[in-house]
């Protein structure tokens, strides 16, 4: 049995980075050659602190610089393609749980599709800005009854979770014996990533206590007799890491140049299929 313990220990060093959103401060990104993971050290008490500026994206609606402009350009083309996504599964019911649901667009989405929807997102921002929405939000997943969901999304949130193994046995309590798991993670094993090194945007630090590869998901959910069934690229992805990156490197955002690190991440990953993110669709097995 996997054990939070498991994933810290007997780790190598990797690479130091730091927190360019807010507080400038350093941490160690450290290798856990087992599961193919890289691990934040250290882990702040207080996490909660570093959440707390204007710019934090996904809390907010907001469209006033480039970066704003940009991403809610995509995430609006994205909610279709999400939509979609789920669709294809063929649930026998459509009730849907979305962790981390931020501003509340996706399951928006979705109820308009006729989903029954819930969501579950810790910011008080973030949730005001959803329940203008008409949408019923929960603070922490420990808020919710015996209900089993038939699809559960965590849409760039399975990082951020400091109890990481306790959740991942709590994820799969939550979902329906036929129903599916969409978790979306970074990808540092991605070009982007390997170009970009301390200064890559998607490494987030403190934000980002987990640093996942394909080996390491599918090791993880195997824990709890869970099995990736399909990987699909997020491929929007390398182009915004890579303009928030070139920020990080040089001061401004070089979008011309990020432009091409983001296509050449996408090129490679033909190949490799190593995108900047992944989205990783799982079930339980019988």
């Amino acid at each position: 049995m996997i054990t939070q313990e498991n994933l810290t220990k007997g780790l190598q060093e990797y690479i130091t980075t730091k927190d360019y959103s807010l507080t400038k401060e350093k941490f160690k990104l450290e290798y856990n050659k087992e599961f193919d993971l890289l691990v934040t050290n250290p882990i702040p008490k207080n996490l909660g602190k570093y959440y707390q500026f204007d710019e934090y994206i996904s809390h907010t609606d907001s469209k006033k610089s480039l970066l704003d402009k940009v991403y809610q350009t995509v995430r609006n083309y994205t909610l279709q393609k999400k939509l979609k996504l789920i669709n294809s599964l063929q649930t026998k019911e459509k009730s849907i749980l979305d962790i981390g649901c931020g501003t509340g667009d996706f399951l928006l989405t979705c109820k308009k599709d006729g989903w029954k929807t819930l969501g579950i997102e810790p910011n008080k921002k973030a949730q005001d800005i959803s329940k203008t929405k008409n949408l019923v939000i929960k603070e922490t997943i420990e808020e919710l009854s015996n209900e089993k969901y038939d699809v559960i999304t965590l849409w760039h949130v399975l990082e951020h979770v400091p109890n990481l193994i306790e959740y991942i046995h709590t994820l799969e309590k939550l979902l329906k014996e036929e129903g599916r798991l969409i978790i979306a993670v970074p990808n540092f094993k991605s070009y982007d990533a390997k170009h970009y090194k301390n200064y890559w945007a998607a490494f987030d630090v403190p934000r980002h206590l987990w640093h996942f590869s394909q080996k390491s998901i599918s090791k993880l959910f195997s824990s709890v007799n869970m099995e990736v069934i399909k990987t699909l690229p997020m491929k929007f992805d390398s182009y915004y890491v890579s303009l928030l990156s070139e920020k990080y490197k040089r001061g401004y955002m070089n979008p011309f140049f990020s432009f091409f690190v983001g296509l050449w991440s996408n090129f490679k990953a033909k190949q490799t299929n190593e995108y900047s993110s992944l989205i990783y669709i799982i079930k339980k097995l019988n």
